[in-house]
C-alpha cells in the first residue's frame, strides 16, 4: 500500500519540518499603501506640510464645536462624542491631518527605508505644532460666535487640565493613541471612500465620548476653556498636559499599534529595505 508524508513531514525523517506560511494579499497591500503614502506625506514641501497641518486643527475644531454644542443641549458626554465624529469626517474628506493621524503611516515608510528619521520628527513637530495653531484660532471663534457655550467650554477644559500626571491620564492617552492609529490602520485597508468614512466616525465617537486623553482635541477644548476666561488653569497647566498626552499617545500609537502590525510582514519589511539603503 502507497503511503504519502503528511505535510509538512519530510518522508523517511521523524524530523517534523513547517511549511512556510503563506502571505496574507490584503495585508501586504495594505503595507504597500502605507509606505507609498508615508513617502509621499515625508517628502512634502515646508509651505505644504505646515498648510496640512494647520488646516487638520480648523477642520477638527469643527467636531469640537460640535461636540460642545449637542454636550451643552442635552447634557450627554455620550451624543457629544458622537456629534465630534463630525470633525473626523472633515479631516478625512478635506485630506487634512492630526499630529496622530501620522503614527502609522509615515513610519512604516521609515523602517521600509524609504526616508529619514529626521523627516518623520519634522512631519511630527511641524504637523503638531500648527494644529494647535489652527485649532487656538477656531477656539476663539467658537467661544466668541457662541457665548452660551462658555460654561460647557469651561467645564469640558478644565477636566482635561485638571486630569495630572499619573497612571490613570497616561492610560487615558495611551488608548487614545491606540484608537486614533487603529482607525488610520482600518482606513488604509481599503480604497473605499465610503468603507474609511465608517472607522472616522465610529473611532471619532470613541475618543471623545470615552473621554480619552489626545493631544490635540483635547488641547482645542483647553483652549476653548482659556479664552471663555474665570478657569482654574494657565497656559502652563495646558502645556504639562499636552506633553503628557503625546508621551502616552506616542506609546500607544507607534509602540502598541504601529510595531506590533510591522511585525505581521517582516519579509515585505526586509524587502523594501534592501531595495532602498
Amino acid at each position: 500500500m502507497t503511503t504519502t508524508s503528511p505535510p509538512g513531514r519530510r518522508h523517511g525523517s521523524g524530523d517534523v519540518r513547517e511549511s512556510p506560511v503563506e502571505p496574507e494579499p490584503e495585508i501586504e497591500e495594505a503595507f504597500d499603501r502605507l509606505v507609498d503614502e508615508g513617502s509621499t506625506r515625508l517628502a512634502r514641501p515646508w509651505p505644504t506640510l505646515m498648510a496640512t497641518g494647520l488646516l487638520g486643527g480648523i477642520d477638527v475644531g469643527t467636531g469640537v464645536l460640535a461636540y460642545l454644542l449637542v454636550e451643552h443641549a442635552t447634557g450627554s458626554q455620550l451624543l457629544a462624542g458622537l456629534a465630534f465624529s463630525i470633525g473626523f469626517v472633515a479631516l478625512l474628506l478635506a485630506r487634512s491631518e492630526l499630529f496622530t493621524e501620522n503614527f502609522l503611516v509615515p513610519v512604516a515608510a521609515v523602517v521600509a527605508a524609504r526616508d529619514s528619521a529626521w523627516s518623520l520628527l519634522r512631519l511630527w513637530g511641524a504637523t503638531l505644532a500648527l494644529n494647535l495653531v489652527g485649532g487656538w484660532g477656531f477656539a476663539w471663534l467658537v467661544v466668541r460666535a457662541f457665548p452660551d457655550l462658555l460654561d460647557t467650554a469651561r467645564a469640558a477644559g478644565t477636566h482635561y487640565a485638571q486630569l495630572g500626571v499619573n497612571v490613570r491620564s497616561l492610560a487615558l492617552a495611551v488608548l487614545a493613541g491606540v484608537v486614533i492609529t487603529l482607525m488610520t490602520r482600518m482606513q488604509h485597508a481599503t480604497e473605499s471612500l465610503g468603507v474609511q468614512l465608517v472607522p472616522a466616525m465610529l473611532f471619532g465617537a470613541l475618543l471623545a465620548a470615552g473621554g480619552l486623553f489626545h493631544s490635540v482635541l483635547d488641547s482645542l477644548l483647553m483652549f476653548a476653556a482659556l479664552h471663555a476666561g474665570s478657569v482654574p488653569f494657565g497656559y502652563a497647566n495646558w502645556a504639562a498636559a499636552l506633553a503628557w498626552s503625546v508621551f502616552g499617545n506616542l506609546l500607544g500609537g507607534v509602540g502598541l499599534v504601529t510595531f506590533i502590525r510591522l511585525v505581521r510582514v517582516p519579509h515585505r519589511v526586509a524587502e523594501e529595505r534592501r531595495r532602498n539603503t
